[in-house]
């Protein structure tokens, strides 16, 4: 919009319409001036001005007045007419006009008002361009002064020709003849510029717009920055604004006509400015009578010697500059040269198109008016700027309609270059319609919000008065009567306990009296929804079919005979009772083994609903036990949660991960489990939110866990313990036939294709790559497989076999055009990512019946690469100090082997010590120390000959020192190895043993048994040493895990010795150290010297003390 639409200028034009005013015929002075006359014009005004505020603030008062069409003067008031006269003898050449205005006008007129005399200094603040001011009267002949109250506003006349100017940029959109613009100067030097030459009476610039229309800039450094058309244009008003050290300037600008840029002397910054003699005589500006009068007379001495000098200097050359931009040659500011363009003459009888479109034009601007206010003042204003009919005018209406409009630069531009009257009022139509366009579309948008809010609330008031209708007339209830009678009857279908039933009448009360719009309503709401969604009373019908729990876990898992057991047992029990009590069972074993996926299995054959949540990493007793209903965003255990989810009361709830459950700040969750899991507790299990006995007994709670060092005692006492080990190499086998390779294939997309994985393959992944207890490795292994040979089979085939353009489906093609348009990155959502997408996006790859891959175990490193495991055992041949122990571990059973060696030579003189590593850990390092005392006993009474361990300095080791290791059960491990180096004899091969061991030599029992005898499978043992106490878990282990594997039972050392060292020769195996440790002659000699020597020193020393 144009600038300065909202300033005070109507107002100044209102009063200046009204006002009466002193008006004189004017002449127009000549297009160029002799030298003297533009000389002493120019030293009225003194050249040396002071700092850019006080200057700018000296031509504050600087102002224009409307031009006014030819009209009757009105009679001048009696006290000035007198003035006038004598003002018009002294200078016959002026005839000012003056009227009364405000000190600063800005806005749109069409011809600017007179320059306001200053209080500061009447000879620098009037606008005496042509010498018709305060000071040219007190310089007259009359000596006349004017009243202080009154001021008169002189206009000066405009030259026609003026062919030399101040051009500056102006940036957005160009000025329009007769329509005012403010600018902001940010140029010191082009600020002072414009200071001097408002001083001066000649406040005339060109402005011509910026092609690019981010520019910001005061000076054109180049003409092909700026069009070559502009506004010649009078500065009404210029006053500086913010603070001093941030120079700015704003300018109202008055544009009068059109003028073309022929020519442009860009700034100059190499030449300093050069002072010139009337500088001598400026005196600066201060507010105050005296300074003015001391001005004035300055300026009246310093006419005289500027007009001798610029005439003499006339005489002796030309010059290059315009006499009215002569002093600002030396100024950084830019300096063009300009031409006036004239309008194309028309005739406005004869043609019909100017009317037509003026016609228009006048048409959408009522539109517009309609439609958006700001067009109705700017209307008005132009009406008040024009007297005559606007019809008549076509040109200024053109200006009009272009100067207010919103468009781009290039299009105003092109209305101002436009000369043919025709042409200029086309292109203001065209403009002026795209912003009626504009102004439709905005009132669209406005009416449409404005009936969608109209219509909300119509339907709001509508609802309200429909509802007080049907409440008044019994018809229907409000919304609370309806959640209440929803309440009632999901509790009437509820077999509540008395305690349950009595807290929900009172909760049912407590709502009947709740507001719906109080914060209790929304709480007490939810809790009574919670407490009738769940099933209470509400059982399921259990399956106790032996028969068909045996098929379903058969069906889903191979092995696990001991919890297969317990649940037909659980079964069977039921059967014979009707019904059934929860039970609490603990599985525990190492990953892989199906702990999680045998629960689902149970749920399925029990026909029991199925829920399952870890609480591995739980910190906060409140999944466990609930919120408190005080808090906000309050909710019920993970307990209840299932309770409503499964919708009945005796569910199977799978509990995994019970022996990593965490302890923070917010309690300790593994206690608030004990009264969960306690079967004579939680028939009454009590929730922070519900408040109200839960009965849990029905539920069948079952909890997995790779080991019990972790679980707390009381809580391990409450479950019933169910041990699976890992799967030996025929289970894995079974396993991997029945359920992992259908599967993988499948997942791979090989289920119609010839493919096949031989069982030699299958027994190389598990012997060479998978040895861990459980199968998920394996799984892995094989799935490796299926999709290599998926690459393989699809890079045998080609691109050419089922290209892409034939995958896509046609919503995928559609999908995959819409995706190659987005540019975007993919971390980033695209907005229309709705056409992207599509739920079929792609068909299979149907691959040829001749196709056949076979992975057997020549080829299966092509596939899952080199094996992991070269060798079942670390020792082929063990040497002696080497035995082969079994521990237990949280992946399963695993060999452990125990190593002892001399550290240095035995001799007679060397010391006993024993140095252990391999990670060991604080138990077996007792166990070590237990070994080792019991090892010297063992070997003194039996072996009284050897004294090895007397004069040996042992180190024992056991392999992988990273793994930590610890437990009592490598006892007789650690002494066997200990022995066999003693006695320099080799342990029996393929004998793996276990045992804790006392320094009497008892073997007590161990754990893990099943384990263990699996890892000594694997490890290719033939004898497995193990406790007599553990005889009743050797006997439970399953046939095929003991094939080929004899185990020894044993309760002392002595039976463990003579199996490990059957042939032993026990002469000999007493003698075996003898030679080294004997002692020569010569070394008894020399140690009989040095006791003697020794015990002389001691005398000696004893003398000395006496």
């Amino acid at each position: 919009m144009l600038h300065g639409q909202n300033l005070p200028w109507r107002a100044a034009l209102r009063q200046a319409s009204r006002s009466t005013s002193r008006i004189a015929t004017s002449r127009a002075s000549p297009a160029f001036l002799p030298a003297q006359c533009t000389a002493s014009s120019f030293v009225r005004c003194p050249r040396r001005y002071p700092t850019p505020p006080a200057a700018l603030f000296a031509s504050r008062n600087f102002s224009t007045s409307l031009r006014r069409l030819k009209e009757k003067a009105p009679k001048p008031p009696p006290d000035t007419e007198e003035e006038a006269k004598e003002e018009n003898k002294d200078e016959p050449s002026k005839q000012p006009k003056v009227e009364e205005q405000p000190e600063e006008v800005e806005g749109k007129t069409k011809s600017p008002e007179p320059i306001a005399a200053s209080k500061t200094g009447d000879a620098q603040g009037s606008a005496a361009g042509d010498g018709a001011s305060g000071t040219g009267g007190e310089g007259g002949s009359s000596g006349k002064k004017r009243k202080q109250a009154e001021r008169s506003l002189v206009k000066p006349s405009i030259p026609e020709v003026y062919p030399q100017v101040m051009a500056i940029p102006i940036g957005k959109r160009p000025l329009f003849p007769g329509f005012y613009k403010a600018i902001t100067i940010r140029n010191k030097e082009v600020g002072q510029a414009i200071a001097d030459m408002v001083k001066r009476g000649q406040p005339y610039i060109g402005a011509f717009l910026l092609k690019d229309d981010d520019a910001d800039k005061d000076v054109i450094d180049d003409p092909n920055e700026v069009y070559d058309v502009g506004t010649f244009c009078q500065v009404t008003s210029a006053f500086p604004v913010g603070p001093d050290d941030n120079f700015a300037m704003t300018c109202v600008l008055y544009p009068h006509r059109r003028i073309k840029m022929t020519g442009m002397k860009p700034p100059n910054p190499d030449k300093p400015q050069a002072p010139t003699v009337a500088e001598v005589t400026v005196v600066e500006n201060t507010p105050g009578d005296e300074t003015v009068k001391e001005t004035e007379a300055d300026q009246s001495k310093g006419d005289v010697v500027a007009s001798f000098e610029e005439s003499s200097a006339d005489a002796q050359k030309s010059p290059q500059y315009y006499e009215a931009t002569s002093f600002l040659k030396d100024r950084k500011v830019s300096i063009a040269n300009v031409e006036n363009l004239m309008e194309e003459p028309f005739d406005l009888k004869n043609n019909r198109v100017i009317p037509a479109l003026v016609s228009e034009i006048v048409n959408t601007f009522k539109s517009v008016a309609l439609l958006n206010p700001l067009f109705r003042d700017h209307i008005s204003t132009f009406s008040v700027q024009t007297t005559m009919n606007v019809g008549e005018d076509p040109v200024k209406l053109a200006d009009f309609a272009a100067a207010v409009a919103q468009a781009d630069s290039h299009e105003l531009q092109e209305a101002l270059e436009e000369m043919n009257i025709e042409a200029r009022l086309s292109k203001a139509l065209i403009v002026l319609k795209k912003e009626l366009m504009n102004a439709e579309l905005q009132s669209k948008i406005v009416k449409d919000v404005e009936t969608k809010i109209h219509k909300k609330q119509r339907e709001y008031w509508l609802t309200e008065q429909m509802k007080g209708i049907k409440r008044e007339l019994g018809i229907e209830s409000d919304g609370k009567d309806k959640l209440i009678e929803k309440f009632n009857d999901k509790a009437g279908k509820l077999a509540m306990p008395e305690a349950v039933k009595k807290v929900f009448d009172e909760e049912m009360s407590k709502l009947g009296h709740l507001e719906p719009n109080a914060s209790e309503f929304n709480v007490t709401r939810n809790y009574l929804d919670w407490l009738t969604q769940l099933p209470w009373g509400q059982r399921s019908a259990e399956n106790f079919g032996i028969q068909h729990a045996r098929e379903v876990l058969d069906e889903d898992h191979y092995g696990l005979k001991d919890v297969k057991d317990r649940i037909l047992e659980f079964i069977a029990v039921g059967k014979l009772r009707g019904t059934v009590e929860g039970k609490i069972l603990c599985m525990v074993g190492p990953p892989g083994v199906g702990k999680t996926s045998i629960g689902k299995s149970v749920a399925r054959a029990l026909n029991r609903q199925y829920y399952r949540f870890s609480v591995g990493g739980l910190s906060d007793v409140a999944e466990i036990k609930g919120h408190r209903r005080t808090y906000v965003g309050a909710l019920p255990g993970r307990i209840i949660q299932a309770l409503k989810k499964c919708q009945t009361e005796n569910p199977l709830i799978l509990i995994d991960e019970v022996d990593k459950i965490g302890r923070g700040h917010n309690g300790d969750p593994s206690s608030a489990l004990l009264e969960l899991l306690d079967p004579e507790q939680n028939n009454s299990f009590l929730d922070h939110y519900l408040d109200v006995p839960v009965d849990l007994s029905k539920v069948l709670f079952v909890c997995t866990a790779n080991m019990t060092d972790t679980i707390p005692r009381p809580l391990l006492d409450r479950m019933e313990m169910i041990e699976l080990s890992g799967y030996v190499a025929d289970e894995k086998m079974a396993i991997a036939e029945r359920y992992l390779a259908p599967q993988a294939k499948e997942i791979s997309g090989l289920k119609d294709v010839d493919v096949i994985l031989e069982k030699e393959a299958i027994v190389e992944l598990i012997n060479k790559y998978c040895r861990e207890s459980g199968v998920r490795n394996l799984k892995k292994q094989i799935e490796k497989v299926y999709r290599k040979s998926a690459l393989k089979i699809v890079n045998d085939l080609g691109e050419e076999a089922f290209p892409e353009s034939e995958a896509l489906t046609e919503e995928g093609k559609a999908a995959q055009k819409e995706s190659d348009k987005d540019d975007s990155d993919v971390k980033e959502t695209p907005e229309n990512i709705a056409n992207e997408t599509t739920q079929t996006p792609r068909l299979a790859l149907k691959v040829p019946e001749d196709v056949h891959v076979s992975i057997g175990r020549d080829n299966l490193k092509d596939y899952v690469g080199p094996p992991v495991f070269t060798s079942d055992r670390l020792y082929d041949v063990t040497p002696p100090g080497v035995s082969m122990g079994l521990a237990w571990t949280s992946m399963g059973g695993a060999a452990l082997y125990v190593e002892s060696i001399l550290e240095s030579a035995l001799t007679a003189h060397s010391s006993p010590g024993l140095e252990r590593t391999g990670s060991l850990k604080s138990v077996m390092k007792e166990s070590t120390t237990v070994a080792y005392s019991f090892a010297k006993g063992f070997l003194a009474r039996d072996f009284p000959k050897n004294r090895f361990f007397e004069h040996a300095r042992i180190h024992l080791h056991c392999p992988e020192g990273a793994v930590p290791k610890d437990g009592p059960s490598a006892g007789i491990t650690m002494a066997t190895s200990l022995l066999g180096l003693a006695l320099n004899a080799r342990v029996r091969d393929g004998v793996a043993m276990t045992g804790e061991l006392t320094v009497t030599g008892k073997v007590l029992r161990i754990g893990g048994l099943r384990e263990k005898t699996v890892a000594a499978r694997r490890a290719g043992a033939t004898m497995v040493l193990f406790p007599h106490d553990n005889m009743s878990d050797w006997l439970e282990l399953p046939e095929n895990i003991k094939e080929g594997i004899e185990g020894k039972p044993v309760s002392w050392y002595s039976e463990v010795f003579d199996l490990v060292f059957p042939h032993l020769d026990r002469d000999a195996a007493g003698r075996v150290w003898e030679k080294e440790l004997r002692g020569k002659k010569s070394d008894k000699k020399d140690k009989k010297k040095e006791y003697k020597k020794k015990e002389e020193e001691d005398e000696e020393s004893g003398d000395e003390d006496d």
